[in-house]
């Protein structure tokens, strides 16, 4: 069910503390982890707490987690330094997008130089 942690979910597993991930900030909805395979120097994952599966179903259930994530992608790129420079957030929805882990997520990128179009 959308909103409850699945067991078969490695995001919903870092939310409960069962894999261990490098955390950088949590709040009451969110958590905030340094990707396991970085494309940049500043690359963190922010999830919400409760699991739907990508960003579009996250925000027809929940819009204020959407909202918390995009304010929690402000400070990890504050704390990272790279607030100032530059950063990019990406959600990747559905995997014909590149989405891997099907737990709403956004990506923080920074840095570096991150051209565009991305990909």
């Amino acid at each position: 069910m959308a909103g409850e942690p699945q067991a078969d979910c490695l995001f919903c597993k870092i939310v409960a503390g069962e894999v261990p991930a490098t955390i950088v900030r949590e709040t009451e909805t969110t958590v905030a982890f340094r990707d396991i395979n970085p494309q940049a120097p500043t690359h963190v994952l922010i999830i919400p707490k409760v699991h739907h599966p990508d960003a579009a179903a996250l925000a027809a259930a929940e819009p204020q987690v959407v909202a918390d994530i995009m304010r929690e992608a402000r400070e990890v790129a504050a704390g990272d330094g790279v607030e100032d420079t530059g950063y990019r957030v990406v959600f990747n929805t559905g995997s014909g997008a590149g989405q891997t882990v099907f737990h709403a997520h956004l990506h923080v990128l920074g840095g570096r130089g991150l051209q565009w179009p991305p990909g």
